[in-house]
């Protein structure tokens, strides 16, 4: 069972159940929950009329509806407690149902039992989705301070343990939905891995060993949890595969894309989803390269032209009738294919203005091979490059820094210098703050793949093939752990246990965690994995799904606050 499978049965099972006309209640973070695997037309057809956020308008200025049953899906947080103690003690609604997305506290209970005193709470239930299922195997906990992971130890901020918390819940329900109880192994060199794999094991193990007690299989499933800055690489660089590629340029949020900025769209062009539940042609698409998707368009261009075509040809009663009848799929091939058109013209439009295809070439050259000489020269020229934005400029510092900080430290500071002379807007000590997160010294895995003989030969067996595309040559550091995972290679030193539960053979149920958040380009990595070895399935999480935008946001953000809290000593 995968993940968008397993929220939608939840919803199903909430909706169903209850007969007659309802109104669906949620908070901010349950939204994105249902929206992603849920339409407006499937809530509809479960006859849910309304929805509402729990926190949105004073109760009192809301008019009576009890001809309605109130279905609230909410996280068990003490804020949504407190909205519906409140709503209990004055109850709106006919009957109210209450389900949440993870597990209730025996005080939250007695507080719920002591509000509602007219007695109008019909059930009150846990329903494990407390994660956002962009994909089937691809889930984001959407946490908003996500830079926190950034932060050195010395720092400890309080919203630390809330990071953890919402961290160690999401996991939870991951399990909890698949009916499993993993093996627990996570990156060593990184504390927040470590103390996030220690308390989803004390939840797992201790707290609610009994809720986590399902039938043994012979090999239990294995999480793993790794950090972020293992592979600063990745979320750094452009992408040119269909959904990872709209994530970079133009923004992808609970599977929503917002095209306001865009020039004179139709209104209901605006906002566009874009599911491989919901859409034939993404989930055909999605992992193709920009110059395929171009040519595949252009044929469902053609094939919805043909279509439009017979249409006009109307002649008959009965003619009339098919067109009625065939209306809505015609009126959504008509939507569909104005969403991807739309898409495809407005990245093409920002690959051309940003000269991206120049810049990429430079990216995917720094992450994959090793001329050091060349590098140096290629990132030069784009730095002198007026075209080049200064955003793509200190990417292309940030990239050439994370390979050669040990090889060339007098070039690398020619660079901070030009960077610096062509851009008040550079931020001073943002490459430096990088390395002293992500550099060499602070990572695991083998992201240049130099360090073992078996990735050198790998490495230069590809690099005679030669790669299909030079802008998709770069692999995932992921990718490399999956392998190792599935050959039974990972090494005990680099990924150590919790406890004393260990693998016994090669687990079928994998599920990846990275604190500090994944990005598209990963999560086609995992569903290509999994299509070609149908022994094993992987399933990968992160704290938010990363644009380069947003891991340059998030580490900013970091660097301002160590700073401060240097400065505060």
């Amino acid at each position: 069972m995968v993940l968008v499978t397993a929220v939608k049965d939840y919803i199903n099972r909430m909706l169903q159940d209850i007969s007659g006309m309802k109104v669906l209640i949620l908070d901010s973070q349950t939204v994105s929950i249902v929206s992603v695997v849920y339409s407006q037309s499937e809530l509809l057809q479960k006859e849910v009329f309304l929805v509402e956020l729990v926190d949105s308008v004073p109760i009192s200025k809301k008019e009576s509806m009890s001809h309605l049953k109130a279905v609230y899906f909410l996280r068990p947080t003490s804020q949504n407690i407190h909205h519906l103690r409140r709503q209990l003690s004055n109850p709106r609604f006919g009957e109210y149902h209450l389900f949440f997305s993870n597990m209730l506290k025996d005080t939250q209970i007695h507080i719920l039992a002591d509000s509602d005193e007219l007695e109008v709470v019909q059930q009150v239930q846990e329903f494990y989705a407390d994660f956002v299922a962009c994909d089937p195997y691809h889930f984001t906990l959407n946490i908003p301070a996500n830079h926190i992971f950034m932060l050195p130890a010395v720092v400890d901020p309080p919203g630390l343990q809330l990071f953890c918390d919402r961290v160690v819940d999401g996991i939870a329900t991951v399990f909890l939905a698949l009916k499993r109880r993993p093996v627990i192994r996570y990156q060593r060199t990184s504390d927040i891995a470590k103390r996030i794999a220690q308390e989803t094991s004390k939840l797992m193990y201790q707290q609610e060993s009994g809720l986590f007690d399902f039938r043994r299989t012979e090999i239990s499933p294995l999480l793993l949890i790794v950090d972020r800055r293992d592979d600063p690489v990745t979320p750094l660089l452009n992408q040119w595969t269909y959904q990872a590629m709209v994530h970079e340029l133009i923004g992808v949020q609970d599977n929503k894309v917002d095209l306001r900025s865009v020039g004179n769209l139709p209104k209901d062009q605006q906002e566009v989803v874009l599911s491989s539940e919901q859409d034939a042609f993404f989930k055909a698409n999605m992992y193709e390269n920009f110059g395929d998707i171009g040519m595949n368009i252009k044929k469902m261009v053609d094939d919805f032209q043909q279509a439009a075509k017979s249409n006009q040809n109307i002649q008959t009663i009965e003619d009339m009738a098919k067109f009625v009848d065939s209306y809505p799929e015609y009126r959504k091939m008509h939507g569909n294919v104005s969403k991807h058109v739309t898409l495809v013209t407005e990245m093409s439009k920002i690959v051309e203005e940003r000269k991206l295809m120049l810049v990429s070439e430079t990216e995917q050259e720094l992450a994959c091979n090793g001329a050091q000489v060349a590098a140096f020269e290629a990132v030069t020229n784009l730095l002198k490059n007026e075209s080049v934005s200064d955003f793509d400029c200190l990417r292309l510092v940030m990239l050439y820094a994370l390979r050669y900080e040990k090889e060339s430290p007098v070039q690398l500071m020619q660079l901070f210098n030009k960077l610096a002379s062509r851009s008040p807007k550079y931020k001073p000590g943002l490459v430096q703050f990088l390395l002293k997160q992500a550099g060499v010294d602070k990572r695991t895995g083998d992201l240049y793949g130099n360090r073992d003989f078996l990735n050198i030969a790998r490495n230069m067996a590809r690099g005679l093939k030669g790669v299909e595309n030079v802008y998709t040559q770069h692999q995932p550091l992921l990718l490399q752990t999956m392998e190792s995972i599935i050959k039974g290679r990972m090494r005990d030193m680099d990924y150590s246990f919790v406890g004393n539960h260990y693998q016994q053979g090669r687990p079928q149920d994998v599920v990846i965690f990275v604190v500090g958040g994944t990005t598209y380009e990963e999560s086609r990595s995992v569903a290509l994995l999994n299509a070609s070895n149908p022994g094993i399935r992987f399933i990968l999480g992160g704290s938010v799904v990363l644009n380069s935008k947003r891991f340059l946001k998030d580490l900013e953000e970091a660097q301002k606050i160590a700073r401060n809290s240097t400065n505060a000593v």
